[in-house]
């Protein structure tokens, strides 16, 4: 169980899943910087995340911004949105709404379905959240993406589930360690809004050069 003051940044699971060196230099580091795709996710979000904003249709709640914090992952953050569908038997109970209630987490992203799982695990580390929260279990969240506006079911089976705890746990000790991985040059770097800040095709030259000659060094 981890305390308030170890609670990391729960998006950044994603920048994790994605690259270990980017999440070091974003949350470790404190480095940022902007490129067309992060400004337009920016815009996406501030349009879903008003944590006024809450509506009721039929059977289905729908809250934005909905506060989430696990103590055995060690992340705080916000869900985009979290609907709760109500059901007879199974679900929990909500203060201020009659009956039993199944939570849905939603991620919503402005590109298209990706052949990675960075998007998944943060669904899904959402859903682990509330699954604490509210001591329920989560069987499914959805993620929504914006350029070809289509929301996909993501189911949360133990392997989903144990890949979370394992990046969890990896970021934690990144980050209490306070190093920065070193650059692996690889064909995604081009879109990401760090590269100037990374400069993977130059470091990683330069770590491969001074380590050839550390070990020639070391042959005297």
């Amino acid at each position: 169980m981890y305390s308030d003051d170890d609670l990391l940044m729960l998006s950044g699971i994603q920048h994790f899943a994605f690259c270990e060196r980017q999440w070091a230099l974003i949350h470790v580091e404190q480095q940022w910087a902007e490129n067309v795709k992060t400004t337009e996710g920016h815009h996406l979000h501030e349009r879903v995340d008003d944590p006024f904003n809450s509506d009721k249709r039929g059977d289905t709640l729908t809250f934005r911004s909905f506060p989430l914090i696990s103590r055995e992952l060690g992340f705080t953050g916000r869900s985009d949105v979290v609907e709760l569908k109500r059901r007879v038997q199974d679900g929990v109970e909500i203060t201020g709404y009659q009956g039993k209630w199944v939570l849905h987490p939603v991620e919503y992203k402005r590109g298209k379905q990706k052949p990675d799982d960075c998007d998944i695990v943060q669904v899904c580390a959402q859903a682990m959240c509330l699954e604490e929260m509210y001591n329920t279990k989560i069987d499914s969240g959805s993620l929504y993406y914006a350029e070809v506006r289509r929301r996909t079911i993501i189911d949360f089976d133990d392997q989903v589930k144990k890949r979370v705890i394992q990046l969890s746990e990896r970021m934690h000790e990144l980050f209490d360690s306070g190093k920065t991985p070193s650059p692996v040059y690889k064909s995604y770097c081009k879109s990401c809004s760090l590269i100037d800040i990374c400069l993977p095709q130059r470091m990683a030259n330069s770590f491969s050069v001074s380590d050839y000659l550390n070990l020639n060094l070391e042959t005297f």
